[in-house]
């Protein structure tokens, strides 16, 4: 439009009637009615109404409409300055303005304004920086108030340590540890790793001179106490049922059977909370099977009737050899 050296041969009024306005609006209704026919009429905008042509005499009626009141404003004195009224760049071409940094294509305007908002974001962080070592030292007061308070939390300290050493040393003065086991021999340094360092190793014996456990030892105690009670009741419970057993006695034994899988279904549950307080890696447990438990306790059990059998056999033996012994010394004697 600009090469072809077209005019606008629109008259004032006509371009007053083409922006919907009336002589004697202010400025700000001419650019919301050129904003507004600008977005209605533009040929890249998604209106159904899109016509270069309108749009067009739009801007060309809206450059006569601030020329007129430019002039109206020359004309009248106490108004604002002439600069208000000046045309600027239309809304659509502000994205190649870049804060009117820069010079040349807009490629190379592009670059000088990321080089500019790239010293400016320095600028800003050293501001930053700045503000923040003032504040820090502006709490300056604070941080003197806190260490009065830690400073007295200290001496409050030292105040109770050294009644204690004078209560000690008075307790000494009177006697009350002239009959302690061990008065005048050098202590027991029993430090045998030397891994540990001698206070550490000190603090450990005198927990296990007094009976602590710890719970990994205790949970480890309690397991094993549990599954030799777990096995020693279902032997029981089988020995109690005989050889061989009946209908009722196989449901009984059944029922035995899922109890002993609930409890060593229980045991596995404390097995895991071991496993995660265990210090050493080597000595994590498995878990308990039912299936072998129940196998192990009919080994057990069949062991144990061997042996119930073979002590009856050897007994009944003994009485029959006793009874035939007798017969034999009576046989002999009535011979001789």
């Amino acid at each position: 439009r600009m090469l072809s050296g077209y005019k606008p041969k629109n008259d004032v009024q006509d371009s007053y009637k083409i922006l919907d306005l009336e002589e004697g609006c202010s400025l700000d209704d001419v650019r919301n009615s050129y904003r507004n026919l600008a977005k209605k009429y533009h040929p890249d905008s998604s209106s159904g109404m899109a016509d270069s042509r309108a749009f067009i005499r739009v801007e060309e009626a809206y450059r006569v409409v601030l020329s007129d009141l430019a002039a109206k404003q020359k004309s009248d004195p106490g108004e604002e300055e002439e600069d208000q009224f000046k045309s600027k760049s239309l809304q659509h071409r502000h994205y190649l303005s870049f804060e009117g940094v820069g010079i040349g294509t807009p490629s190379q305007r592009e670059k000088q304004y990321m080089q500019f908002r790239v010293d400016r974001a320095t600028e800003q962080v050293l501001e930053y920086r700045q503000q923040r070592l003032e504040s820090r030292y502006a709490g300056s007061d604070l941080s003197r108030a806190q260490d009065v308070r830690q400073s007295k939390k200290v001496k409050i300290t030292q105040a109770v340590e050294r009644l204690v050493e004078d209560l000690i040393q008075e307790s000494m003065a009177k006697g009350d540890f002239d009959n302690l086991s061990g008065k005048g021999k050098p202590l027991q340094k029993f430090s045998h790793s030397p891994h540990i360092d001698p206070m550490t190793h000190n603090l450990n014996r005198i927990l296990i001179d007094n009976g602590y456990q710890p719970e990994w030892i205790l949970l480890q105690k309690e397991i094993r106490e549990t599954i030799e009670r777990l096995r020693k009741s279902i032997v029981a419970s089988r020995r109690k049922l005989g050889e061989p057993m009946t209908l009722s006695e196989q449901k009984q034994w059944g029922r035995i059977c899922e109890q002993f899988a609930e409890d060593i279904r229980k045991l596995n549950k404390r097995v895991d909370n071991f496993n995660l307080v265990v210090p050493i890696l080597s000595r994590q447990m498995v878990h308990f099977s039912t299936d072998k438990e129940i196998l192990r306790a009919r080994k057990t059990y069949e062991a144990v009737a061997e042996k119930v059998s073979d002590s009856d056999r050897k007994e009944n033996e003994g009485e029959e050899g006793k009874r035939f012994g007798w017969k034999s010394s009576l046989l002999k004697w009535l011979k001789l």
